[in-house]
């Protein structure tokens, strides 16, 4: 299959998470101080004189959060995803904090419901690049 959607941006501050993701790892910025957690922000709020990324990590997290929000797109704005309508586009609240946006796959469109529980899944689409998705847990009605 040829992948022909636009790929993510790599900068410095978040390849280590495509990284991980290719490892079919899903990590979140973790603060070594204090322990929370963000996504993608490189820098702990409640230590900004720390030195940037001092205490700072990429480390492995759950892959479980639920959904905070959520949209059904019945348009294509690139003509790689005519293909996937209806799919849905959410912002999921992972279980350490964070939100990140990603598709929700395994489920009827508009029987995703906010608050309802997630997982994620790794979408191999390139050598370089794995997406992470989510989809309701085995044990959630669909």
């Amino acid at each position: 299959m040829t992948w022909n959607k636009p790929l993510p941006s790599l900068d410095a501050d978040i390849e280590p998470f495509w990284q991980a993701l290719k490892r079919h790892e899903f990590t979140l910025y973790h603060c070594k101080t204090c322990g929370a957690w963000y996504f993608p922000v490189a820098f702990c709020r409640f230590h900004k004189n720390e030195p940037l990324f001092g205490n700072m990590e990429w480390a492995k997290a759950s892959g479980r959060g639920k959904v905070f929000a959520w949209n059904v797109h019945h348009r294509a704005f690139h003509p790689g995803f005519a293909s996937d309508i209806p799919y849905v586009y959410a912002l999921i609240e992972m279980e350490e904090g964070p939100m990140i946006g990603s598709n929700i796959i395994d489920i009827e469109p508009y029987k995703v419901k906010i608050g309802m529980p997630v997982e994620v899944v790794f979408e191999d689409i390139t050598e370089e690049f794995t997406l992470p998705k989510f989809k309701p847990p085995a044990t959630v009605a669909t």
